[in-house]
């Protein structure tokens, strides 16, 4: 229906290559296809394969990541005219970007910057491309804010990005990138730190501007049911090449790519699981996978124990900055993690499951409650012995680029804490850093790599590599694979389980994607507005679910074909509630009904 269209986006045998060390990085080789005004393209790949090198080529940003256009074209008819975006100048660039292309970015904490507030990042662009006064750019950055569904707009324009969760960062760099109407937006991941609710309501919201404005989408993403759900076309991508290309329905329903129909295998499916009472493991393109799902021992032997966790955080206002109210983050939790069992927390961006996993760990101190690790009371330590309980409890973090430093290669950042806390010395370090690179699945020649120079899903395995160094009882996993392209996150998921089947290792596994939750979990917890809302087996919550939130979250989940969509441009967008109590507020304890053996439904309904 788009063929007779003029391409908006004509790109013709792009290629990229990188400066390393031993010689030029190819990143991207002999790449073609276009875009015409109105359609959305998806660009699916394994992490590596070139796709987000191909986006950041179009905004002629891949040279500020050490990334050189060394062949090809890359047209885009803007509305001065069609311009050669490899050959522009620098001038014209800004011109374009943010005004006529905007673009969200993989990893939202680096793409926002740290030392502004939210207003003075989100008015800058509007004055500059749409000449609009400081109070109108306001209005329009507030409006902008409430599109993307972020509870308080007027309070966030005056925080900073580290005061936002990783869903509320990334709903305010999806509103900086539509702040113009762009003519093309490129959307690198825009939904991977959102859960399915949000991640509906924003794809609801860039149809909507597609039907208004005739705006392109270019979005990456490695989440194949929202594909099926948004995209025109499809481009698969393999090593920095196309492999194919083709109308989405033609791409599910008959792939002509061995690759394509292995990646299209490996996406796991809500529903999958029904009528299994354990973990399985993840499809592997190309292999089938070879590992021991992890049982559940006879005798479940408690590992950690929460009660009432409560976490609260100060909100400061006023000319000497005093408290003036709190933000209730968790609020009354508890519960248990058995040894070698995985218990799963979901629920929407700011629901406090990220905060529960910091408590737990003290990164965030919390305001009452006890958590009893192997019957050790982590909250009494003091600095010192806290310090020595972090080996048997690790964290891997949501965002990969922010947990890893810069300045160091990879190699040293795995082995610091072999020799933090003495595990290995000389030669020994070198050789368990080696077999870490394995366990992951990354190539031993990244170990003298910088960061910057591996893609966002490479660089989530060498956290995941850190964290499993000292061995841990216990790994809260923080959104620890939601980066991940669906290959990679197979990989990643089934070195969990192998590890909790060799070692008995616990998990905490905080996570928005449902599909993927119940498959690898033993157990799930559902949060709301700071509280456990319901609780019990993963059968249970996934099967036969008693709360009205947890079957809101389980009907958003996207599915994973085209010919059946239920995102459209019209979705009811429902209010999402403050987290925020002036002082001297108590809300009442967590009280459940038990509606099965285990299975624990909050008595109050959604307000």
């Amino acid at each position: 229906m788009l063929d007779d269209v003029r391409p908006l986006v004509a790109i013709d045998n792009l290629r990229v290559e990188f400066q390393g060390e031993e010689g030029p990085i190819v990143g991207v080789e002999d790449v073609s296809f276009t875009i015409a005004p109105g359609e959305t393209l998806c660009v699916v790949g394994e992490s590596g394969s070139g796709k987000s090198v191909t986006s950041l080529s179009l905004m002629r940003l891949v040279e500020f990541g050490g990334g050189r256009i060394t062949g090809g074209r890359l047209e885009f008819a803007s509305a001065a005219g069609v311009i050669d975006v490899a050959g522009a100048d620098d001038a014209t660039m800004r011109a374009i970007r943010g005004k006529e292309i905007g673009m969200i970015f993989q990893e939202p904490m680096t793409s926002l910057n740290p030392v502004f507030t939210i207003e003075r990042q989100m008015t800058d662009g509007l004055r500059m491309h749409m000449g609009l006064s400081g109070e109108a750019a306001r209005a329009r950055a507030l409006e902008l804010l409430k599109q993307v569904r972020i509870p308080e707009p007027e309070r966030r324009l005056k925080q900073y990005p580290h005061e936002l969760s990783g869903g509320m960062r990334q709903r305010v760099v999806i509103a900086m990138a539509m702040a113009c109407k762009p003519r093309l937006l490129i959307a690198d991941e825009p939904t991977t730190a959102l859960d399915v609710t949000i991640q509906a309501e924003i794809l609801s919201l860039i149809n909507r501007l597609k039907r208004e404005t005739g705006m392109a989408v270019l979005f990456i993403t490695h989440d194949m049911a929202v594909v099926a759900q948004v995209a025109d076309r499809v481009v698969v991508m393999c090593q920095g090449k196309l492999v194919e290309e083709g109308p989405v329905e033609q791409i599910f329903a008959s792939p002509k790519q061995d690759y394509t129909r292995a990646l299209l295998a490996a996406v796991p499916r809500l529903g999958e699981m029904r009528g299994k009472s354990a973990p399985e493991p993840m499809r592997l393109i190309g292999d089938e996978a070879d590992v021991r799902a992890p049982l559940l021992p006879q005798a479940p032997e408690p590992l950690l124990e929460v009660s009432n966790l409560t976490t609260r955080y100060p909100v400061k206002g006023g000319l000497i900055r005093r408290t003036v109210a709190n933000v209730h983050a968790v609020e009354d939790v508890s519960f248990t993690i058995n040894k070698g069992e995985t218990l799963a927390l979901v629920g929407e961006s700011g629901c406090g499951k990220s905060s529960c996993g910091r408590s737990i760990l003290r990164l965030s101190e919390p305001t009452s409650g006890t958590v009893l690790l192997d019957k050790c009371d982590i909250i009494g330590l003091s600095a010192r012995d806290l310090r020595r309980a972090w080996r048997d409890m690790q964290m891997v973090f949501q965002d990969p680029f922010a947990s890893l430093n810069p300045y160091m290669r990879l190699r040293e950042q795995v082995a610091e804490p072999l020799r933090n806390f003495g595990l290995a010395k000389g030669s020994e370090v070198e050789d368990r850093v080696a077999g870490l690179f394995d366990r992951v699945h990354l190539p031993r020649s990244f170990m003298s790599r910088f960061p910057h120079e591996l893609s966002g899903g490479q660089r989530q395995r060498v956290a995941i590599a850190r964290a499993l160094a000292v061995r841990p009882k216990l790994i809260i996993a923080d959104e620890s694979v939601s980066a991940l392209d669906v290959s990679v996150q197979a990989q990643v998921l089934n070195l969990m389980m192998e590890l909790q089947a060799e070692l008995g290792v616990s998990f905490l596994f905080i996570s928005h994607d449902m599909a993927v939750v119940e498959r690898v979990s033993h157990r799930v917890g559902v949060m709301y507005r700071g509280r456990l809302v319901e609780i019990g087996s993963r059968a249970q919550v996934f099967e036969t679910p008693r709360h009205e939130y947890t079957r809101t979250l389980l009907s958003a989940v996207p599915i994973a074909d085209p010919t059946r969509r239920t995102i459209g441009d019209d979705l009811n967008f429902r209010p999402i509630p403050s987290p925020v109590f002036p002082l001297g507020h108590e809300p009442g304890p967590s009280e459940y009904d038990e509606v099965a053996p285990g299975h624990l439904v909050l008595k109050d309904t959604m307000t």
